[in-house]
C-alpha cells in the first residue's frame, strides 16, 4: 500500500470523519484550542501543508479518533494557518492533528500522514501508559501518541500576583520538582512525593532557610524516554511542548490535574514569599535529529521550527542534543514569546532561567546575530516586564556571551564566578586576582553597562555537575552509572578531594571537607551578586561523584532528608548566612543602585596579611577585605586564607573606637563557626590568626549606635 493509499484508507476507516458536519470556518487567532461557551476554535501553523485533519479522541490509548475533521483547503485556511470551529466541544477533549505534505528531506521537508501531532499551543497534554519513542517510528503511532488536552484556563488565584520581588533581596534556590520529596524519609505522603503537591508540604523548610526564590529544572512537558537504554531522562531537558506543565509531576492521571496542581504550588510558594523560576528549554525539543521521533514540530513546518545543515537533511547541533530550535524565525519567535507570556498571565511564574540562551542568538544559519530578535522581543515585552530573567550565556557550540548578553534586564549565570572561586579555594596559582574581582560582582566583566549590583548570579554549584559535597570529596567525576563508559560529563572540575578519592571515615579529613563546604557558602552568599543554592548543598547532599546524573532517577539524585541530622551544623551555616545576606541588602535605596554606583559608593580597601599590602603574585592564595555599609553604619572586615598553613593577618582600626566581632570563622568547629549576629565575641588585639583554609568574617558598627538591622541578629 503506498502512501496516498494509506492516507485515503486512514480517512475512510469509519472513524466518523466529516469536513463540515456541523463545524464553522473558525479564525486563524489565537493559536492553539481556545475554548467558549459554545465550542472550541482550533488553529495550527502549517505552511506548505496540503491537508489537515483535526482528530478528536475519547481516550489517551485509542487505537482509532472518535472523529476527523478534515479540514477546507479553502474554507479553513488563512495564510498559512488552518482553523476549524467545532461546537459542543468541551475542556478535557483530546486531540490531535495528523497533516499532509511533501516528505521530502533533501529539501528539508517531512510532513508525514502517519503521525498523530501534538498542538504546538496546547494548553493540556495525556501521555498514554503505553507510550515509547520507538513507536515514533513506526508507520501509524495513533494508539501511542501524545494528544493535546483542550484547557479553559479557569482558575481560582483568589487574589495571587506574581511576587516581583527585588534581585537585592533575592536567594535562589535550584531544585528538581521530583527529587526534593520523592525519596521515603521526606516526610511527605506517598501519593504526593515527587509531585508540585509535595513541594507544598515542603514549604516551611525553604521558608525557614531563608529562600525567597525556587528556581526549577525544567517543568515544561518533556520526553522521559529520551535517554539511553534502560535509563530515563531525569532532568527534564527533553521538551515536548512549551505551554504544558510535566504530567508525572502531578498526583492523578486525569487530563487537567496538572495544571491545576502547579497552580496550586505556585500559589503556595507566593503565599510564603517564594517566587517561582522555571528552567526553560527554547533551544531543541525531544524530537532529536533525523532519525528522531515525529510527534509536532517536523510534521508541521520542519524548516521553519528547526535549524537545518546545508544539505537540508540534517539538523545544526548548537544544543548537543540532536536539533537546534530557529528561534530567530517569525513563528517561533512568536510561539517562544506567547509560551512566556502564557506562564507569566496564566501560571503566575516569577521568572525564567535559559538553558543555552546564546543560541536564541543565532540566525537560521547559525550565525550569530548583533541584535538578535527573540531576545529583544522578550526584553521588551510589556507582559514580561519585572519579570526575572536569566540567561545561561553560552551554547554547546562553543559561543560564550557571558558580561556580553544583550538588553539591560538579563542576568547571567556566572561560569567565571563558579570557576574561579572554585580555582581560589582549592589553592590554585594565578587565582587571587581573578577571585577579588568575582566578589566585587564581577566589575571587570560587567562595569560597561549601567545593570544592578545583581546582574551576575554567582553560583559554585548546580545541576550540571558536581554537587558541593562532591566538589570536595572527589578530584574526578564517576559518572559510571550513566552507561557511557565515563565518558560523558565535564573532565575540568576543578574539585579537590581533601585527600581520599570518596566517602571516608578519616575524621580529619571530614572536617577539612565541612571547613571547605562553609567556604564555598560563605563565598558565594556574601559576594555581590545574585547567589543560587543547589538543592541539598546545605547538607552536604552527594551524588557520589556523579557530575552528569541527568538520566538518574533514583537516591542518587533524591534529597535524602537524613542529611538534614547527619550535617546540622551546615544547615545551620547556611541559615544564618541568608538571614544576614537579606538583612544586608535591604532597603529601596539599595535595590535602584547599579554595580558602578554600589562599588564607587562603598568605602573598601584591600590588604594582605599586612595592612595596605595585598599580595597580587600568582604565588598568592590570601588576600582581605574591608568595606563599609554606610546605610547600615557597619563595617566588615574578610580574611581568605586559601592556603594550607595557619596566615595571622594584622586588623586595622574598626574605628571609633569599637572592637571588632568575630561572626564567622569557618576554622572553628560549630556552633563557634558563626555567630548569630549580635552574640558575635569581641576580638582582641591587632591581629588575627586564620587557619589553613578558612575563611573569617569580622563585623563592627561604626557612628554613634549599632543600626537596628544589627540588633536583629
Amino acid at each position: 500500500m503506498g502512501a496516498a493509499d494509506l492516507v485515503a484508507a486512514q480517512r475512510a476507516d469509519g472513524a466518523g470523519s466529516d469536513r463540515d458536519a456541523d463545524s464553522t470556518r473558525g479564525t486563524s487567532y489565537p493559536l492553539g484550542a481556545t475554548s467558549t461557551h459554545s465550542g472550541v476554535n482550533f488553529s495550527v501553523y502549517a505552511r506548505g501543508a496540503t491537508g489537515v485533519d483535526l482528530l478528536l479522541f475519547d481516550r489517551e490509548d485509542d487505537a482509532k479518533p472518535a472523529r476527523v475533521i478534515s479540514l477546507d483547503p479553502y474554507e479553513n485556511v488563512t495564510y498559512h494557518y488552518w482553523h476549524v470551529f467545532v461546537p459542543r466541544v468541551r475542556p478535557g477533549q483530546l486531540y490531535g492533528y495528523r497533516v499532509d505534505g511533501p516528505f521530502d528531506p533533501a529539501r528539508g521537508l517531512r510532513f508525514d500522514h502517519s503521525k498523530v501531532l501534538i498542538d504546538p499551543y496546547g494548553r493540556g497534554l495525556a501521555v498514554p501508559r503505553n507510550y515509547a519513542r520507538a513507536t515514533a517510528y513506526g508507520v501509524d503511532n495513533t494508539a501511542t501518541a501524545m494528544k493535546s488536552v483542550v484547557d479553559t484556563s479557569a482558575y481560582d488565584w483568589e487574589g495571587d500576583e506574581p511576587l516581583h520581588r527585588p534581585a537585592s533581596r533575592t536567594i535562589i534556590y535550584e531544585m528538581h520538582v521530583r527529587g526534593f520529596t520523592q525519596n521515603p524519609n521526606s516526610g511527605v505522603s506517598p501519593e504526593k512525593r515527587g509531585t508540585y503537591l509535595g513541594v507544598i508540604e515542603k514549604i516551611p523548610y525553604l521558608k525557614d532557610l531563608g529562600i525567597t526564590a525556587v528556581e526549577l529544572l525544567p517543568v515544561f512537558q518533556f520526553d522521559a524516554l529520551d535517554s539511553p537504554p534502560g535509563r530515563v531522562n531525569y532532568w527534564g531537558y527533553a521538551p515536548v511542548s512549551f505551554f504544558v506543565p510535566h504530567q508525572a509531576y502531578s498526583t492523578r492521571r486525569d487530563l487537567l490535574s496538572p495544571l491545576k496542581e502547579f497552580r496550586d504550588m505556585v500559589k503556595a510558594l507566593h503565599r510564603a514569599g517564594i517566587e517561582v523560576i522555571l528552567d526553560v528549554v527554547f533551544n531543541h525539543t525531544a524530537e532529536g535529529d533525523q532519525n528522531g521521533p515525529t510527534f509536532c514540530y517536523r510534521g508541521l513546518d520542519n524548516s521553519a521550527y528547526y535549524v537545518l545543515e546545508p544539505d537540508r537533511r540534517h539538523y545544526s547541533n548548537y544544543s548537543g542534543t540532536g536539533n537546534t530550535l530557529n528561534a530567530n524565525h517569525p513563528i517561533v519567535r512568536r510561539m517562544i514569546v506567547d509560551s512566556l507570556r502564557y506562564w507569566v498571565k496564566e501560571m503566575h511564574v516569577d521568572g525564567f532561567r535559559f538553558d543555552l540562551a546564546s543560541i536564541l542568538a543565532r540566525d537560521s544559519n547559525g550565525s550569530v546575530l548583533a541584535n538578535p530578535p527573540v531576545l529583544w522581543d522578550i526584553e521588551s515585552d510589556p507582559c514580561l516586564a519585572g519579570t526575572k530573567m536569566i540567561a545561561e550565556a553560552w551554547d554547546a557550540a562553543g559561543l560564550y556571551q557571558v558580561g556580553s548578553f544583550i538588553g539591560d534586564s538579563w542576568r547571567e549565570w556566572n561560569g567565571r564566578f563558579r570557576d574561579d572561586v572554585r580555582s581560589f579555594v582549592r589553592g590554585d596559582d594565578c587565582s587571587v586576582r581573578k577571585f577579588a574581582d568575582r566578589i566585587l560582582g564581577s566589575w571587570e566583566i560587567y562595569q560597561h553597562k549601567e545593570r544592578e549590583a545583581e546582574q551576575s548570579v554567582n553560583f559554585v554549584t548546580c545541576h550540571d555537575g558536581f554537587t558541593l559535597n562532591d566538589l570536595v570529596s572527589y578530584n574526578h567525576k564517576h559518572n559510571e552509572a550513566n552507561g557511557e563508559e565515563n565518558r560523558d560529563g565535564a573532565d575540568d572540575n576543578r574539585s579537590w578531594n581533601c585527600g581520599v578519592e570518596g566517602p571516608t571515615d578519616d575524621p580529619g579529613i571530614e572536617e577539612l571537607r565541612n571547613r571547605q563546604v562553609k567556604n564555598f557558602l560563605t563565598i558565594t552568599l556574601m559576594s555581590l551578586g545574585l547567589p543560587m543554592l543547589l538543592m541539598g548543598d546545605e547538607v552536604r547532599r552527594t551524588q557520589l561523584g556523579n557530575n552528569n546524573a541527568y538520566c538518574q532517577d533514583s537516591d542518587l539524585n533524591w534529597f535524602d532528608w537524613s542529611l538534614l541530622e547527619k550535617h546540622g551544623d551546615i544547615h545551620r551555616f547556611v541559615k544564618l548566612l541568608i538571614a544576614r545576606r537579606l538583612l544586608r541588602d535591604e532597603g529601596p535605596e539599595r535595590d535602584r543602585l547599579t554595580l558602578n554606583q554600589l562599588l564607587m559608593s562603598a568605602t573598601k580597601a584591600w590588604h594582605g596579611i599586612k595592612l595596605t599590602q595585598p599580595d597580587w603574585r600568582d604565588c598568592s592564595h590570601s588576600m582581605a577585605l574591608m568595606g563599609e555599609i554606610k546605610r547600615q553604619k557597619t563595617v566588615f572586615y574578610f580574611l581568605f586564607n586559601a592556603y594550607w598553613e595557619p596566615l595571622t593577618f594584622e586588623l586595622p582600626s574598626a574605628g571609633n573606637g569599637k572592637p571588632w566581632r568575630r561572626w564567622i570563622d569557618t576554622f572553628l568547629p560549630a556552633p563557634q563557626d558563626i555567630m548569630p549576629w549580635q552574640e558575635a565575641p569581641s576580638v582582641e588585639g591587632r591581629t588575627y590568626k586564620t587557619g589553613p583554609r578558612s575563611v573569617v568574617v569580622l563585623w563592627a558598627p561604626y557612628g554613634e549606635e549599632e543600626p537596628e538591622s544589627a540588633r536583629l541578629r
